[in-house]
């Protein structure tokens, strides 16, 4: 897919989506569940809270039975990162208890770092352990009146947390990895499906373009439906506009043909007056330039006819054998070489009339030999679609850089000997140059003249 193509711009955007939602989600629901491990793990924590808390309310116990019923073997366990502490605040001389796991050190106090009670009255927070672990710790200050005030403190090592929080992670990225895949796998494949019409509409066009289809058909999506029916209307609407013009072309060469034969006859009956001579000359002229642009606008007229091919090889073949049996007296050898399944996209009458002026020219002044190599020429930047190269060679006198631009001009002749208007080249030029085609003349390698034509192929 293209980076200019609708199709690349719906992936593009779906994927963007997919990525930015799965992003989004993921961190969302790593953070919901760091949140629902720490609530759990808090309320571990608050159970062996609470069990303090009771011990302390209760002073009439021995020392030696206080603090025994916690059932964690963890807190015996020397630095295992589960600690518990009791201390006194109000007293001049701090008394503290602490479990066995936390040996001689001491927990740091949440309220020294400004965390507020919560409703139920106690602190949650993480502080750095004894040995360098991150403890989560729950403190909670206790007011038994005449016995005293104290702070009571369980911490837990939250390892545990962060390493289920990172095991989630783990499971969450790779769900949603294989997920995302999916979801590409399925954008692709809702694209290319939905844009199908679209891709069937445009091969559909092309073959009304190559001349394989006079009217797009088939069902159509709604949505594209109507496109169908405009281009169908436009194809439709063109048809019509040419048939009008070549209407107005024939109109108009019967006006002129009449008054200008009448002319010419008139100045013929006194072709010793000179100035019926000037007449006839003039009127001659005028003749050739009326059937000159006549041509150029019934060209112009089948030229905006859409979907029009023609086969080169037998037209080719037709001009050989024609151009053999006219120049049959001065054995000319004509020899072709073709591209299997050449087409011309345009009418088979105009290019006719161009390869046969460039073949009938190269006959006029070959010494002996003319070649006509018909191949696809390589596309240019220039060019958009395929061209069509023909190429005309004789060794004849040939011509200087000069006069090939000469005869390129309407009818320019360098030669009045030979027989001819002396507009086949310009004509020829012309044509190529309204199917956007060109005509170059060159010298060929045999010291002759070159004519290269390129015009639109299929």
């Amino acid at each position: 897919m293209r980076g200019s193509s609708l199709a690349t711009r719906l992936f593009l955007s779906a994927t963007a989506w997919v990525v930015v939602v799965l992003a989004l989600t993921g961190i969302v629901l790593s953070s919901v569940y760091r949140q629902s491990s720490e609530r759990a793990f808090d309320r571990r924590l608050n159970l062996y809270l609470r069990t303090l808390v009771a011990e302390v309310a209760t002073p009439e116990e021995t020392p030696e039975r206080q603090f025994q019923s916690l059932g964690e073997p963890l807190f015996d366990l020397p630095l295992s990162g589960w600690y518990w502490q009791v201390a006194r605040t109000d007293g001049d001389k701090p008394e503290r208890r602490a479990s066995r796991s936390l040996w001689d050190r001491k927990l740091p106090q949440l309220e020294h770092h400004a965390d507020d009670l919560t409703a139920a009255g106690v602190r949650l927070g993480y502080v750095d352990g004894p040995e360098g672990q991150i403890l989560r710790v729950v403190e909670r200050p206790v007011d038994l009146g005449g016995d005293g005030k104290y702070l009571v403190m369980v911490a837990g090592d939250a390892t545990e947390i962060f390493e289920e929080t990172r095991t989630f992670d783990y499971y969450l990225a790779g769900t949603f990895v294989a997920l995302s895949i999916g979801l590409v796998l399925t954008t692709i494949f809702q694209v290319r499906f939905g844009l199908a019409p679209l891709k069937r509409i445009s091969e559909a066009i092309a073959d009304v373009r190559s001349g394989r289809a006079e009217r797009l058909v088939g069902e159509f999506p709604v949505e594209i439906a109507p496109l169908a029916r405009e281009t169908n209307a436009l194809i439709d609407a063109n048809r019509q506009i040419v048939e009008r013009a070549r209407t107005h072309v024939g109109n108009l060469a019967h006006a002129l043909k009449t008054p200008l034969s009448v002319i010419i006859n008139e100045a013929s009956a006194h072709d010793a007056d000179p100035f019926a001579a000037k007449v006839l000359e003039q009127a001659d002229m005028m003749r050739d330039q009326v059937a000159h642009h006549l041509q150029r606008a019934r060209i112009a007229a089948r030229v905006s006819i859409i979907g029009t091919i023609t086969e080169v090889a037998p037209v080719i073949d037709g001009l050989r054998r024609t151009m053999e049996k006219i120049h049959r007296s001065r054995g000319l050898a004509i020899e072709c070489s073709m591209v299997s399944g050449a087409k011309f996209r345009g009418e088979r009458q105009d290019f006719e009339e161009m390869v046969g002026n460039l073949i009938d020219n190269a006959c006029k002044w070959a010494a002996g030999r003319v070649s006509i190599d018909v191949s696809l020429a390589p596309r240019s930047a220039a060019e958009s679609e395929p061209m069509l190269q023909v190429v005309v060679d004789d060794d004849g006198p040939g011509l200087s850089p000069a006069e090939r631009a000469k005869v390129l001009r309407r009818g320019q002749r360098l030669d009045e000997s030979k027989p001819g208007s002396g507009l086949g080249l310009s004509i020829v030029n012309d044509l190529a140059a309204l199917y956007g085609g060109s005509l170059a003349l060159t010298e060929a390698p045999g010291g002759g003249l070159r004519a290269e034509l390129r015009l639109p192929a299929v």
